[in-house]
């Protein structure tokens, strides 16, 4: 699938299928497509080219209110005038004649949302009543209202503070896991992403550079491009050899990469140990020691014109600025420069 905008491609040659019952994170930087392939499965944008399909039918042309999809916004797009038991019932209401349930049953069904969405007893407030985790609530039980065959969020938690955030991802999680509807969830929370998902999507300029799970996606990155932009990782341009890997002025030897030439090596603060072994690592010089918890992080220079990189050490370590330390690169990822973005 694909959508242009003029000139521009927002989603550009898009293959993706979404499993019955998941929970799918769409993870990228901002511009990535993310937002626009959601709007693409809720009908409200037509695509340049491709298709759509829910299960066996092609839902390409289909209206929106055909699609039976329930979208969740990032500022709840409530009702100001209506009641949360009439937001909740919104969509029912508004269904032809034909389609329409009976009134005992959308007040049966409202009844049960707010039970589910933890809201009993707050069906005749308003919006402005509520407080903005409250709301999100009950703009998820309007979208659940409708049966959707799809559940789409599009950034549910953006305006609501860290801790809000926290409590809320816990609840949606266990609201899937109750309700087994098929959701994409947009974020550009990584943490969110990996603590929600049961797989992630990886979007980068209108495409997909991966989908996997958590797990996948951290551990073993398809392209480059994930490895740079999930798990805060340090880009080192090095030189590789086969098995070796030439870090400034050291050289490290890998565990069977078949990079050759100008090569990006992706480092995150758990790739490094420190290692009593010092024919196989690396002398780095310490820039700056920190307490985090229960460990100390130790920010280090592994030679002086590359980035610094970090290590965690025990917190009764008594390692200090200047010091110098032998580490070595626990896990490796090593794309061949004509491969980065």
């Amino acid at each position: 699938m694909s959508k242009s905008f003029g000139q521009t491609a927002a989603v550009h040659e898009l293959d993706l299928a979404v499993r019955p019952g998941e929970l799918l994170a769409l993870l990228g930087p901002s511009g990535s497509g993310k937002t626009t392939f959601l709007r693409l499965v809720a009908g409200l944008e037509a695509p340049t080219e491709g298709r759509l399909l829910f299960g066996n039918t092609d839902a390409t042309r289909l209206a929106v209110r055909d699609r039976r999809v329930g979208f969740v916004f990032q500022h709840y797009a409530l009702f100001r005038h209506l009641t949360v038991a009439q937001n909740i019932a919104y969509g029912l209401n508004v269904r032809p004649a034909r389609s329409r349930p009976a009134k005992a049953e959308i007040r049966r069904r409202v009844a049960d949302l707010l039970d589910l969405v933890q809201l009993v007893g707050l069906d005749g407030r308003y919006p402005a009543q509520l407080s903005g985790g409250q709301r999100q609530r009950v703009a998820l039980a309007r979208a659940l209202a409708v049966e959707p065959r799809v559940l789409l969020l599009d950034e549910p938690f953006g305006a609501l503070d860290a801790k809000v955030r926290r409590d809320l991802r816990r609840w949606l999680r266990d609201i899937h896991d109750r309700t087994g509807h098929t959701t994409l969830f947009v974020t550009h929370d990584q943490e969110e992403a990996l603590e929600l998902a049961d797989r992630v999507a990886i979007f980068n300029r209108g495409r997909i550079e991966q989908v996997g799970t958590p797990d996948e996606v951290l551990d073993r990155p398809a392209t480059a491009f994930v490895a740079s932009f999930v798990g805060e990782a340090v880009r080192l341009p090095v030189d590789a050899a086969g098995y070796w890997v030439r870090i400034g002025p050291h050289a490290v030897r890998t565990p069977g990469e078949n990079v050759s030439g100008p090569a990006e090596l992706f480092v995150r603060r758990g790739d490094l140990v420190v290692s009593d072994d010092r024919r196989h690592s690396i002398p780095a010089r310490v820039l700056a020691v920190r307490r985090t918890g229960g460990t100390r992080r130790a920010e280090l220079a592994l030679a002086d014109d590359l980035p610094s990189v970090e290590v965690d050490l025990p917190a009764d370590s008594v390692v200090g600025k200047g010091d110098v330390l032998s580490v070595m690169l626990a896990t490796v990822r090593l794309f061949s420069s004509r491969s980065v973005s």
